[in-house]
Protein backbone atom coordinates (compact mmCIF):
# COMPACT_ATOMS: atom_id res chain seq x y z
CA UNK A 1 0.00 0.00 0.00
CA UNK A 2 2.84 2.52 1.38
CA UNK A 3 4.50 1.69 -2.40
CA UNK A 4 1.59 2.06 -3.97
CA UNK A 5 1.17 5.70 -2.74
CA UNK A 6 4.44 7.15 -3.57
CA UNK A 7 4.36 5.68 -6.88
CA UNK A 8 1.07 7.21 -7.33
CA UNK A 9 2.50 10.73 -6.31
CA UNK A 10 5.43 10.42 -8.50
CA UNK A 11 2.92 9.85 -11.23
CA UNK A 12 0.95 12.46 -10.53
CA UNK A 13 3.25 15.25 -9.37
CA UNK A 14 5.12 14.52 -13.15
CA UNK A 15 1.60 15.00 -14.73
CA UNK A 16 1.15 18.02 -12.61
CA UNK A 17 4.36 19.81 -13.83
CA UNK A 18 3.60 19.14 -17.05
CA UNK A 19 -0.11 20.05 -17.32
CA UNK A 20 1.21 23.07 -14.89
CA UNK A 21 3.24 24.30 -17.61
CA UNK A 22 0.17 25.96 -20.00
CA UNK A 23 -0.14 28.33 -16.64
CA UNK A 24 2.73 30.99 -18.08
CA UNK A 25 2.67 29.68 -21.61
CA UNK A 26 1.44 32.68 -22.85
CA UNK A 27 2.38 35.08 -20.40
CA UNK A 28 6.70 34.40 -21.42
CA UNK A 29 5.97 35.88 -25.00
CA UNK A 30 3.81 38.44 -23.77
CA UNK A 31 6.54 40.68 -26.07
CA UNK A 32 5.99 39.26 -29.18
CA UNK A 33 2.39 38.68 -28.74
CA UNK A 34 2.23 42.31 -28.21
CA UNK A 35 3.28 43.12 -31.60
CA UNK A 36 1.79 40.43 -33.52
CA UNK A 37 -1.57 41.05 -31.68
CA UNK A 38 -1.34 44.68 -31.48
CA UNK A 39 -2.19 44.61 -27.72
CA UNK A 40 -3.38 47.34 -25.88
CA UNK A 41 -3.03 48.34 -22.36
CA UNK A 42 -6.04 47.28 -21.63
CA UNK A 43 -5.34 43.91 -23.57
CA UNK A 44 -2.84 43.29 -21.97
CA UNK A 45 -3.82 43.17 -18.93
CA UNK A 46 -6.52 40.96 -19.92
CA UNK A 47 -4.00 38.74 -21.48
CA UNK A 48 -2.75 38.27 -17.37
CA UNK A 49 -5.59 37.97 -16.12
CA UNK A 50 -6.95 35.86 -18.34
CA UNK A 51 -5.68 32.16 -17.25
CA UNK A 52 -6.78 33.12 -13.11
CA UNK A 53 -9.90 34.38 -14.62
CA UNK A 54 -11.01 30.82 -16.66
CA UNK A 55 -9.91 29.33 -13.93
CA UNK A 56 -11.94 31.11 -11.40
CA UNK A 57 -14.99 30.09 -14.21
CA UNK A 58 -13.82 26.43 -14.08
CA UNK A 59 -13.60 25.89 -10.29
CA UNK A 60 -17.20 28.15 -9.91
CA UNK A 61 -18.42 25.68 -12.31
CA UNK A 62 -16.79 22.53 -10.69
CA UNK A 63 -17.37 23.82 -7.00
CA UNK A 64 -21.15 24.46 -7.79
CA UNK A 65 -21.82 21.08 -9.31
CA UNK A 66 -19.68 19.11 -7.05
CA UNK A 67 -18.12 18.10 -10.15
CA UNK A 68 -15.33 16.51 -8.28
CA UNK A 69 -16.97 14.57 -6.17
CA UNK A 70 -19.64 13.24 -8.46
CA UNK A 71 -16.84 11.92 -11.02
CA UNK A 72 -13.45 10.23 -11.09
CA UNK A 73 -11.05 12.78 -10.18
CA UNK A 74 -8.17 10.60 -11.93
CA UNK A 75 -10.64 10.68 -15.50
CA UNK A 76 -11.56 14.11 -14.14
CA UNK A 77 -7.68 15.26 -14.37
CA UNK A 78 -6.91 13.96 -17.80
CA UNK A 79 -9.66 14.88 -19.57
CA UNK A 80 -9.35 18.57 -18.20
CA UNK A 81 -5.52 18.27 -19.44
CA UNK A 82 -6.19 17.44 -22.67
CA UNK A 83 -8.44 19.75 -23.56
CA UNK A 84 -6.07 22.20 -21.53
CA UNK A 85 -3.36 21.29 -24.22
CA UNK A 86 -5.81 21.61 -27.59
CA UNK A 87 -7.10 24.85 -26.14
CA UNK A 88 -3.63 26.28 -25.49
CA UNK A 89 -2.22 24.87 -28.99
CA UNK A 90 -4.79 26.57 -30.82
CA UNK A 91 -2.84 30.20 -29.97
CA UNK A 92 -0.22 29.74 -33.54
CA UNK A 93 -3.20 29.83 -35.33
CA UNK A 94 -4.64 33.30 -33.88
CA UNK A 95 -3.44 36.61 -35.06
CA UNK A 96 -6.01 38.57 -33.06
CA UNK A 97 -6.02 39.72 -29.47
CA UNK A 98 -9.57 39.05 -28.83
CA UNK A 99 -9.55 34.89 -29.65
CA UNK A 100 -6.25 34.43 -28.06
CA UNK A 101 -7.45 35.67 -25.03
CA UNK A 102 -10.57 34.04 -25.16
CA UNK A 103 -8.55 30.34 -25.77
CA UNK A 104 -6.30 31.59 -22.73
CA UNK A 105 -9.67 31.84 -20.33
CA UNK A 106 -10.61 28.47 -21.66
CA UNK A 107 -7.26 27.02 -21.08
CA UNK A 108 -7.79 28.84 -17.58
CA UNK A 109 -11.00 26.66 -17.41
CA UNK A 110 -9.62 23.42 -17.72
CA UNK A 111 -6.56 23.54 -15.36
CA UNK A 112 -9.66 24.50 -12.70
CA UNK A 113 -9.98 20.35 -13.63
CA UNK A 114 -6.24 19.73 -13.34
CA UNK A 115 -4.81 21.33 -9.83
CA UNK A 116 -7.86 20.73 -7.37
CA UNK A 117 -8.42 17.65 -8.76
CA UNK A 118 -5.04 16.07 -8.09
CA UNK A 119 -4.91 17.41 -4.38
CA UNK A 120 -8.32 15.24 -4.13
CA UNK A 121 -7.00 12.26 -5.65
CA UNK A 122 -3.69 12.35 -3.20
CA UNK A 123 -5.84 13.29 -0.03
CA UNK A 124 -7.46 9.27 -0.94
CA UNK A 125 -3.80 8.21 -1.65
CA UNK A 126 -2.49 9.67 1.77
CA UNK A 127 -4.99 9.60 4.51
CA UNK A 128 -2.34 10.71 6.71
CA UNK A 129 0.69 12.76 7.09
CA UNK A 130 -0.20 14.22 3.40
CA UNK A 131 1.35 17.46 4.31
CA UNK A 132 4.56 16.20 2.55
CA UNK A 133 2.86 14.63 -0.14
CA UNK A 134 0.82 17.68 -1.05
CA UNK A 135 3.94 19.43 -0.64
CA UNK A 136 5.56 17.66 -3.36
CA UNK A 137 2.68 18.00 -5.10
CA UNK A 138 2.89 22.03 -5.22
CA UNK A 139 6.56 21.28 -5.65
CA UNK A 140 5.73 20.37 -9.16
CA UNK A 141 2.88 22.93 -9.76
CA UNK A 142 5.11 25.33 -9.25
CA UNK A 143 8.51 24.04 -11.32
CA UNK A 144 5.55 23.88 -14.04
CA UNK A 145 4.07 27.09 -13.77
CA UNK A 146 8.01 28.67 -13.80
CA UNK A 147 8.54 25.99 -16.55
CA UNK A 148 7.76 28.49 -19.60
CA UNK A 149 10.60 30.64 -18.10
CA UNK A 150 13.28 27.32 -18.67
CA UNK A 151 12.24 26.93 -21.88
CA UNK A 152 13.04 30.51 -23.15
CA UNK A 153 16.15 30.20 -21.84
CA UNK A 154 16.54 27.30 -24.38
CA UNK A 155 14.27 29.06 -27.17
CA UNK A 156 15.01 32.53 -27.08
CA UNK A 157 15.99 32.89 -30.56
CA UNK A 158 12.87 30.03 -32.14
CA UNK A 159 9.75 31.18 -32.84
CA UNK A 160 6.79 32.15 -30.42
CA UNK A 161 4.82 29.45 -31.47
CA UNK A 162 7.45 26.70 -30.65
CA UNK A 163 6.97 27.59 -26.55
CA UNK A 164 3.40 27.07 -26.90
CA UNK A 165 3.86 24.27 -29.16
CA UNK A 166 6.60 22.72 -26.25
CA UNK A 167 3.74 23.09 -23.36
CA UNK A 168 1.01 21.81 -25.37
CA UNK A 169 3.00 18.88 -25.67
CA UNK A 170 3.77 18.40 -22.04
CA UNK A 171 0.20 19.11 -21.22
CA UNK A 172 -1.01 15.92 -23.91
CA UNK A 173 1.53 14.18 -22.08
CA UNK A 174 0.15 14.90 -18.50
CA UNK A 175 -3.22 13.84 -19.97
CA UNK A 176 -1.41 10.29 -21.18
CA UNK A 177 0.31 9.56 -17.53
CA UNK A 178 -3.05 10.17 -15.49
CA UNK A 179 -4.82 8.29 -17.55
CA UNK A 180 -2.72 5.25 -18.26
CA UNK A 181 0.01 5.14 -15.25
CA UNK A 182 -1.83 6.41 -12.36
CA UNK A 183 -4.19 4.17 -10.13
CA UNK A 184 -7.52 4.52 -8.90
CA UNK A 185 -7.19 4.86 -4.35
CA UNK A 186 -8.34 1.62 -2.76
CA UNK A 187 -10.96 3.58 -1.56
CA UNK A 188 -14.62 3.18 -2.78
CA UNK A 189 -15.97 5.79 -5.31
CA UNK A 190 -19.47 6.47 -4.74
CA UNK A 191 -21.08 8.85 -7.40
CA UNK A 192 -22.89 11.23 -5.71
CA UNK A 193 -26.11 13.45 -6.72
CA UNK A 194 -25.24 17.63 -7.20
CA UNK A 195 -26.57 19.22 -4.10
CA UNK A 196 -26.48 22.51 -2.83
CA UNK A 197 -25.95 21.15 0.66
CA UNK A 198 -22.65 20.28 -0.36
CA UNK A 199 -21.58 23.81 -0.66
CA UNK A 200 -23.18 25.12 2.42
CA UNK A 201 -21.49 22.60 4.49
CA UNK A 202 -18.11 23.81 3.53
CA UNK A 203 -18.62 27.69 4.25
CA UNK A 204 -20.73 26.30 7.42
CA UNK A 205 -17.17 24.36 8.54
CA UNK A 206 -15.45 26.77 10.56
CA UNK A 207 -11.39 25.14 10.39
CA UNK A 208 -11.92 24.49 6.82
CA UNK A 209 -13.12 27.95 6.34
CA UNK A 210 -9.84 29.33 8.73
CA UNK A 211 -7.52 27.34 6.26
CA UNK A 212 -9.49 28.99 3.75
CA UNK A 213 -9.06 32.76 4.76
CA UNK A 214 -5.38 31.55 5.73
CA UNK A 215 -5.36 30.48 1.78
CA UNK A 216 -7.11 33.76 0.29
CA UNK A 217 -4.11 36.18 1.95
CA UNK A 218 -1.98 33.39 0.89
CA UNK A 219 -3.13 33.69 -2.53
CA UNK A 220 -3.09 37.92 -2.53
CA UNK A 221 0.73 37.36 -2.58
CA UNK A 222 1.62 34.56 -5.12
CA UNK A 223 0.31 35.08 -8.29
CA UNK A 224 0.88 38.70 -8.36
CA UNK A 225 4.74 37.47 -6.99
CA UNK A 226 5.00 35.11 -9.76
CA UNK A 227 3.79 37.26 -12.41
CA UNK A 228 5.53 40.28 -12.11
CA UNK A 229 8.96 39.15 -10.28
CA UNK A 230 10.26 38.50 -13.89
CA UNK A 231 9.62 42.14 -14.85
CA UNK A 232 11.05 43.56 -11.46
CA UNK A 233 14.15 41.33 -12.12
CA UNK A 234 14.38 42.65 -15.88
CA UNK A 235 14.00 46.43 -14.65
CA UNK A 236 16.75 45.84 -11.52
CA UNK A 237 19.47 43.57 -13.79
CA UNK A 238 19.24 46.12 -16.74
CA UNK A 239 19.25 49.48 -14.43
CA UNK A 240 22.06 47.97 -12.33
CA UNK A 241 24.00 47.06 -15.63
CA UNK A 242 22.39 47.44 -18.97
CA UNK A 243 23.95 44.57 -20.75
CA UNK A 244 22.59 41.78 -19.08
CA UNK A 245 21.31 38.93 -21.47
CA UNK A 246 17.77 38.50 -21.49
CA UNK A 247 18.59 34.62 -21.34
CA UNK A 248 20.37 34.90 -17.61
CA UNK A 249 17.01 37.28 -16.71
CA UNK A 250 14.62 33.81 -17.94
CA UNK A 251 17.10 31.47 -15.62
CA UNK A 252 17.24 34.04 -12.61
CA UNK A 253 13.05 33.81 -12.44
CA UNK A 254 13.17 30.22 -13.32
CA UNK A 255 15.33 29.79 -10.47
CA UNK A 256 13.57 32.10 -8.04
CA UNK A 257 9.99 30.90 -8.90
CA UNK A 258 10.65 27.31 -9.83
CA UNK A 259 13.70 25.63 -8.22
CA UNK A 260 13.43 27.92 -5.26
CA UNK A 261 9.81 27.26 -4.84
CA UNK A 262 10.02 23.90 -5.59
CA UNK A 263 13.01 23.31 -2.61
CA UNK A 264 10.19 25.42 -0.47
CA UNK A 265 7.28 22.97 -1.03
CA UNK A 266 9.53 19.94 0.15
CA UNK A 267 10.34 21.30 3.08
CA UNK A 268 7.70 23.14 3.88
CA UNK A 269 5.41 19.91 3.37
CA UNK A 270 8.20 17.78 5.83
CA UNK A 271 7.91 20.56 8.44
CA UNK A 272 4.30 20.66 8.51
CA UNK A 273 4.39 17.13 9.25
CA UNK A 274 6.35 17.59 12.12
CA UNK A 275 5.37 21.46 13.82
CA UNK A 276 2.11 21.33 12.42
CA UNK A 277 0.24 23.16 9.46
CA UNK A 278 -0.78 26.12 11.17
CA UNK A 279 2.89 27.09 12.13
CA UNK A 280 4.77 26.04 9.71
CA UNK A 281 2.10 28.37 7.10
CA UNK A 282 2.33 31.54 9.74
CA UNK A 283 6.19 31.32 9.83
CA UNK A 284 5.84 30.81 6.08
CA UNK A 285 3.73 33.84 5.46
CA UNK A 286 5.60 35.48 7.75
CA UNK A 287 9.31 35.35 5.51
CA UNK A 288 7.11 35.98 2.51
CA UNK A 289 5.56 39.11 3.32
CA UNK A 290 9.11 40.46 4.57
CA UNK A 291 10.62 39.66 1.97
CA UNK A 292 7.44 41.24 -0.17
CA UNK A 293 8.06 44.49 2.06
CA UNK A 294 12.35 44.25 1.24
CA UNK A 295 12.84 43.25 -1.93
CA UNK A 296 12.46 46.84 -3.23
CA UNK A 297 14.99 48.16 -1.35
CA UNK A 298 17.14 45.95 -3.82
CA UNK A 299 15.80 47.75 -6.82
CA UNK A 300 19.08 48.74 -8.93
CA UNK A 301 21.18 47.27 -6.36
CA UNK A 302 24.21 44.05 -7.23
CA UNK A 303 22.09 41.69 -8.95
CA UNK A 304 23.20 38.31 -6.73
CA UNK A 305 21.70 40.30 -3.86
CA UNK A 306 18.42 40.83 -6.08
CA UNK A 307 18.80 37.36 -6.70
CA UNK A 308 19.34 35.78 -3.21
CA UNK A 309 16.15 38.28 -1.90
CA UNK A 310 14.23 36.77 -4.95
CA UNK A 311 15.05 33.27 -4.20
CA UNK A 312 14.14 33.58 -0.49
CA UNK A 313 10.73 34.74 -1.32
CA UNK A 314 10.24 32.23 -4.14
CA UNK A 315 10.92 29.77 -1.73
CA UNK A 316 8.66 31.37 1.36
CA UNK A 317 6.19 32.32 -0.83
CA UNK A 318 4.74 28.83 -1.95
CA UNK A 319 6.18 26.75 0.98
CA UNK A 320 2.82 27.29 3.35
CA UNK A 321 0.14 26.95 -0.12
CA UNK A 322 0.07 23.06 0.40
CA UNK A 323 -1.18 22.88 4.18
CA UNK A 324 -3.71 24.80 2.94
CA UNK A 325 -5.21 22.22 0.88
CA UNK A 326 -4.47 19.37 3.17
CA UNK A 327 -5.84 20.96 6.17
CA UNK A 328 -9.16 21.53 4.27
CA UNK A 329 -9.07 17.82 3.14
CA UNK A 330 -8.63 17.03 6.54
CA UNK A 331 -11.47 18.97 8.18
CA UNK A 332 -13.74 18.53 5.38
CA UNK A 333 -15.56 15.32 5.67
CA UNK A 334 -15.43 13.02 2.84
CA UNK A 335 -18.57 13.67 0.79
CA UNK A 336 -17.69 17.07 0.29
CA UNK A 337 -13.88 17.48 0.31
CA UNK A 338 -13.26 17.86 -4.18
CA UNK A 339 -15.92 20.30 -3.58
CA UNK A 340 -14.63 22.37 -0.55
CA UNK A 341 -10.97 22.33 -2.29
CA UNK A 342 -12.22 23.60 -5.43
CA UNK A 343 -14.57 26.03 -3.17
CA UNK A 344 -11.27 27.69 -1.64
CA UNK A 345 -9.00 27.69 -4.87
CA UNK A 346 -12.28 29.65 -6.86
CA UNK A 347 -12.03 32.19 -4.49
CA UNK A 348 -8.15 32.32 -4.02
CA UNK A 349 -7.39 32.93 -7.83
CA UNK A 350 -10.35 35.41 -8.06
CA UNK A 351 -8.54 37.32 -5.45
CA UNK A 352 -5.69 36.59 -7.62
CA UNK A 353 -7.02 38.69 -10.58
CA UNK A 354 -7.13 41.67 -8.13
CA UNK A 355 -3.86 41.67 -7.11
CA UNK A 356 -1.96 40.88 -9.99
CA UNK A 357 -3.75 43.54 -12.49
CA UNK A 358 -3.33 46.24 -9.33
CA UNK A 359 0.57 46.02 -9.15
CA UNK A 360 1.35 47.57 -12.79
CA UNK A 361 -1.24 50.46 -11.66
CA UNK A 362 0.92 51.02 -8.55
CA UNK A 363 4.54 50.57 -10.24
CA UNK A 364 3.62 53.54 -12.21
CA UNK A 365 3.03 55.91 -9.33
CA UNK A 366 5.42 54.52 -6.53
CA UNK A 367 7.60 52.65 -8.76
CA UNK A 368 9.53 48.97 -8.86
CA UNK A 369 10.81 49.78 -5.37
CA UNK A 370 7.79 50.30 -3.02
CA UNK A 371 4.81 48.47 -5.54
CA UNK A 372 5.69 44.94 -3.68
CA UNK A 373 4.60 46.50 0.17
CA UNK A 374 1.10 45.94 -0.80
CA UNK A 375 1.41 42.49 -1.41
CA UNK A 376 2.32 42.10 2.51
CA UNK A 377 -1.37 42.85 3.11
CA UNK A 378 -1.75 38.93 2.17
CA UNK A 379 0.71 37.29 4.69
CA UNK A 380 -0.43 39.73 7.34
CA UNK A 381 -4.33 38.32 6.71
CA UNK A 382 -3.22 35.08 6.32
CA UNK A 383 -1.33 34.75 9.94
CA UNK A 384 -4.38 35.78 11.85
CA UNK A 385 -6.35 33.54 10.39
CA UNK A 386 -3.92 30.28 11.11
CA UNK A 387 -3.43 31.53 14.15
CA UNK A 388 -6.93 31.14 15.12
CA UNK A 389 -6.91 27.79 13.26
CA UNK A 390 -4.54 26.39 15.32
CA UNK A 391 -6.74 25.62 17.85
CA UNK A 392 -8.69 23.36 16.06
CA UNK A 393 -5.27 22.01 14.46
CA UNK A 394 -4.22 20.68 18.00
CA UNK A 395 -7.39 20.03 19.24
CA UNK A 396 -8.63 23.00 21.22
CA UNK A 397 -11.72 23.86 19.24
CA UNK A 398 -14.62 22.54 17.91
CA UNK A 399 -15.40 21.73 13.94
Amino acid sequence: MKTDSWKALSWIAAAELFALSLWFSASVIAPELKNIWNLTAVSEAWLSASVPSGFVIGALFSSYFGIADRYNSRKVFAVAALLGAIFNGMLIFVDDAIWGIALRIITGVTLAGVYPTAVKILSEWFPKKRGLAIGILIAALTLGSSLPHFVIVFLSAVNWKIVIICCSFLALISAVIVWWMVKDAPVPFNRKPFSFSLLRKVTGNKPVMLANYGYFGHMWELYAMWTWLPAFLTASFTNFSPETSPGFIALASFLSIGIAGGVGCVVGGQMADRIGRSRLTVLSMAISGGSALLIGFTFGQSIWLTLILAMIWGMSVISDSAQFSAAVSEFADTEYVGTALTFQMCVGFLITIVSINLIPILQKVVGWEWVFVCLAIGPIFGILSMAKFKQYEFGRGEA
